[in-house]
């Protein structure tokens, strides 16, 4: 196959909507942090998800950690949190000087393990120090055992926080992630379902937690006509121009999620008789994901011996992108120290997996290629 123009694994796709919020703001020079297009923003999250407050962010990772400090963590504490992540779902813990605690997926769904979880918790009862927080991560779109993890959560009093950077769009039993914990995390950075071109936001049921997230991320100054300042604050702030983006792009999320859910019945359909080839799928009709990426396994065994990294080095070699699945924390450099509960499940899809080319604004040719490029790869050998 020859070399053909770059297939981007995930790139930004405009509306063509984003510009009248740009516009309008520069007309009236509401070019500065928040603003009427960060509050216009808010609403139409909170009227897409169902969540009753919402406080815009500089990013997902930024609003992880005000929802930790809302929860009180500190020092000596722990925090439990998926392993199979981005290390932005963890960073923050560290930030607080808490202690990470990662738990193991289980492989259905490919997020948290309700059995590991609940045995990290009773091993923590006796001593009555339990961990101040739980951080579930929905991954790439699949929503976890939300109901089998909120009831263990509620059972041993630990909050939830859900970083649902890559679910929105996504829902449980027709609830959206991020609105069954205490606190849900979004992120709009360039490569997610839409974007912001760079941002999050906090949502959660308790308009206490948004209203204290704001006045965190805007340098908790006081009510005061000079500047004071009785907590530490933090610049987390929204753009009122990158808000706008981020309103153009709610017109179209509903679309958005379609077409990244028919890039996945593609690539299902085409590749999925491929012995060896698996697929993360929903495991029942309660699972609604938005397929933000379409994750994929190769088990080499199966496959003439080619593995992962043969896929993934042919297809970059056609100009193709692809992704091998999150290394897991616990694998980490910076986080192998830290406690952790496993069944070898994260282990097993990192060696095996890879995220194929998913943007909403790929074409049938694309992907076409894609998969020829995968199946000839397999062929060869």
């Amino acid at each position: 196959m020859e070399p053909t123009e770059k297939i981007w694994l995930s790139s930004p796709h405009m509306s063509g909507e984003e510009m009248k919020y740009i516009e309008e703001a520069f007309r009236n020079n509401h070019v500065f942090p928040l603003g009427p297009n960060v509050t216009g923003l808010e609403n139409d999250i909170m009227q897409f998800t169902g969540a009753k407050a919402c406080t815009c962010l500089a990013s997902g990772t930024s609003a992880i950690h005000l929802a930790l400090i809302l929860l009180g963590v500190g020092s000596e504490d722990e925090v439990f949190c998926s392993t199979f992540t981005f290390s932005a779902s963890a960073n923050p813990i560290v930030y607080q000087g808490a202690t990470p605690v990662f738990i193991d997926s289980e492989p259905t769904t490919w997020n948290m393990s309700p059995e590991l979880l609940e045995k990290a918790l009773a091993e923590r009862k006796p001593s009555g120090k339990m961990p101040k927080a739980i951080i579930l991560v929905h991954l790439y779109g699949m929503p976890a055992r939300i109901d089998e993890i909120m009831e263990i959560a509620r059972r041993y009093q630990v909050p939830v926080i859900e970083d649902a950077a890559e679910s929105l769009g996504s829902t449980f039993d027709g609830q959206a992630t991020g609105t069954f914990g205490e606190m849900g995390i979004l992120s709009f950075n360039g490569n997610k379902i839409i974007t912001t071109s760079g941002g999050g936001a906090l949502i959660s049921n308790k308009a206490d937690y948004c209203r204290k997230a704001l006045f965190l991320a805007t340098q908790a100054r006081d009510a005061a006509p000079h500047y004071q300042h009785s907590h530490i604050g933090y610049n987390y702030r929204m753009s009122n121009i990158c808000a706008g983006i981020g309103r153009g792009q709610m017109e179209v999320i509903a679309q958005r999620v379609a077409k990244r859910r028919e890039n996945f019945e593609f690539y299902r359909e085409n590749l999925g008789t491929v012995e060896g080839i698996s697929f993360q799928t929903a495991p029942d009709d309660r699972f609604f994901s938005n397929y933000w990426l379409t994750a994929i396994t190769i088990d080499p065994d199966l496959t003439l011996g080619v593995n992962r990294e043969k896929i993934y080095n042919a297809l970059n070699e056609l100009d193709i992108e692809t992704r091998p699945l999150w290394k897991p924390m616990h694998l980490q450099p910076i986080f192998e120290k830290f406690p952790a509960y496993l069944n070898g499940t994260s282990n097993r899809l990192f060696d095996l997996g890879l995220c194929l080319p998913s943007s909403s604004n790929i074409t049938e040719a694309e992907r076409q290629k894609v998969v020829e490029a995968i199946t000839e790869t397999i062929q060869r050998g």
